[in-house]
């Protein structure tokens, strides 16, 4: 059905577009934006005028690397984030309130915040129960501590040894403490009982008016698997169930090895939902000392993290993602997972030549080599601005000050040429909040900690190119036809600020909030108090 044309009038609008950065008016037809520029060049208009009453307007926010259906299953979950919890006594409280499921989980601990300063155990969690099985997810995702009943039901015991990219910690005596990390997670993860489809696509959909209520129109889901259901095939239900936002799946490299589910039909980015690419993990989190670094973590001159990934493993996977027209995307952290990709990959040709054959994510620490080659071969970096901001104790503990302020070098890799997405990875962030933009926005303008510490002032980039890392640049590297700028032809995917984030301070950037999100020229949300009559 063809929608009526509509003029939206009196905006401060930023556009995201290199050639015309600002506008206060733009007409949409059909969904797309037919013109955009200044209102007094407007004539004998016929349609519906809407006025944005000199609000700022944005693009949609692409979230480029996240993981919705994680964040929606965490939902139903226990927190063990402040304001809540702030020490393993308060997580063994709150863990207390779940009794009435037959596996207790939580998520979000981080052991920098905790009053212990250490991570919950089998025996903290023993307290909790020791008849039904816990699992707690730390922050990063990377790691997680269970009790004596989980680990029986995985049968780790002091014989089970280490699994290839794993770590299970052993007390003195050699016995299993509970904490599993990496590859070693899912000797417990691969016992827990799974969620139905409608019970995944339920809880996506319940996420939709939060995503928006946020800004964001595009999302990611960068741990997508096939296994034991296709997310393609959950989140196409979802769909149809009231979720409504641009989808982009990244399937996990172990899986498709088995089943190669790859074809024109599902990679085809003309689909609301698709597959964009192939995913592996180079190495762990530096919150959790797994990231693959050199130098050694703080006061662990032995401890250089885990690989996960091989140079074999990444050219296999490569070579399946060129064979597809999808991109190869790599979690890396530390120098030496950063340095492996960019070397396995130098000086071989792109296969995608609309945006990066080759993304990494997070990039924490990447070396002035790995920065160069990178700029020159077009490999995108994907890091999170949130994870300084939010997980700074850890990051202090495990790398000490100076280095601190050398990761997530963004004002570096731009100046280098490297192209950039900002994205938040919710849920895995010590945040209560983790998918917010405009934190992420806001800790990369200051380059300060939540709790004042300065994260490194060199890298410090301004507001409007924060803003083109969560839109124009997260689209080129997503691939999202047509969203990301505010340009004749693109998708009317926009949202009306409540402040001007180019007048607040830099620090009150992360109080703004979104007054309405619109999708293709329709309102899809509005906050609660503000005016319908736009």
């Amino acid at each position: 059905m063809e929608m009526n044309k509509r003029m939206f009038i009196n905006g401060k609008i930023f556009t995201s577009n290199k050639e015309k950065k600002y506008a206060n008016a733009m007409i949409i037809h059909n969904g797309i934006v037919e013109w955009i520029g200044n209102q007094e060049e407007i004539h004998d208009f016929q349609g519906a005028v809407i006025d944005l009453k000199n609000r700022r307007v944005l693009p949609g926010i692409i979230d480029a690397h996240m993981h919705p259906l994680l964040l929606a299953n965490f939902s139903k979950q226990i927190a063990c984030t402040p304001p809540v919890v702030y020490s393993i006594v308060d997580m063994i409280r709150e863990l207390l309130t779940m009794d009435n499921a037959d596996w207790i989980e939580g998520w979000g601990y981080d052991e920098g915040k905790l009053e212990e300063g250490r991570a919950p155990n089998r025996q903290d969690l023993d307290q909790v129960s020791i008849i039904k099985p816990i699992v707690v997810t730390r922050t990063c995702g990377h790691i997680i501590s269970v009790n004596s009943k989980a680990l029986s039901i995985a049968g780790i015991n002091k014989d089970t040894p280490d699994p290839d990219g794993g770590k299970i910690d052993r007390d003195t005596n050699g016995e299993p403490t509970g904490v599993l990390r990496e590859s070693a997670r899912l000797l417990v993860l691969n016992k827990m009982p799974q969620l139905s489809m409608e019970e995944n696509a339920s809880r996506l959909t319940a996420l939709t008016k939060s995503l928006y209520a946020h800004g964001i129109t595009s999302i990611t889901d960068l741990m997508a698997s096939h296994k034991p259901m296709d997310y393609i095939d959950i989140y196409t239900l979802a769909r149809e169930k009231g979720l409504t936002h641009n989808v982009v799946l990244y399937y996990m490299w172990h899986d498709l090895k088995i089943n190669p589910i790859l074809n024109e039909k599902n990679t085809d980015r003309k689909n609301p939902i698709h597959i964009g690419g192939v995913k592996l993990f180079a190495d762990g989190s530096v919150s959790g000392r797994t990231a693959w670094v050199n130098p050694s973590f703080l006061g662990e001159e032995d401890n250089h993290g885990i690989s996960t990934t091989s140079e074999n493993e990444l050219l296999e996977a490569a070579e399946y993602a060129k064979q597809n027209g999808v991109q190869l995307v790599i979690h890396a952290m530390g120098e030496q997972a950063i340095d492996l990709i960019v070397n396995t990959f130098y000086g071989k040709e792109p296969w995608i030549h609309d945006g990066p054959s080759i993304r990494i994510e997070h990039a924490a620490m990447p070396t002035l080599q790995a920065i160069e080659r990178s700029a020159e071969m077009g490999i995108a970096f994907v890091p999170q601005p949130i994870f300084l901001y939010a997980e700074i104790e850890s990051y202090l503990a495990n790398l000490g000050s100076d280095r601190t302020k050398t990761t997530y070098p963004v004002k570096t890799m731009l100046n280098a040429g490297i192209p950039v997405a900002f994205s938040s990875d919710a849920p895995a962030t010590a945040w209560a909040d983790p998918v917010n933009p405009f934190v992420g926005i806001k800790s990369a303008v200051t380059r300060v900690a939540y709790d004042g510490t300065n994260t490194g002032d060199a890298e410090k980039i301004d507001v409007e190119t924060a803003i083109e890392l969560y839109t124009r640049g997260a689209q080129y590297i997503t691939r999202i036809p047509n969203v990301g700028q505010l340009i004749e032809g693109y998708r009317a995917d926009f949202i009306v600020l409540n402040k001007d984030i180019f007048e607040v301070s830099p620090e009150e950037i992360d109080q703004i909030s979104v007054e309405a999100t619109f999708m293709k020229g329709e309102l899809v949300y509005l906050k609660e108090g503000v005016s319908s009559k736009q």
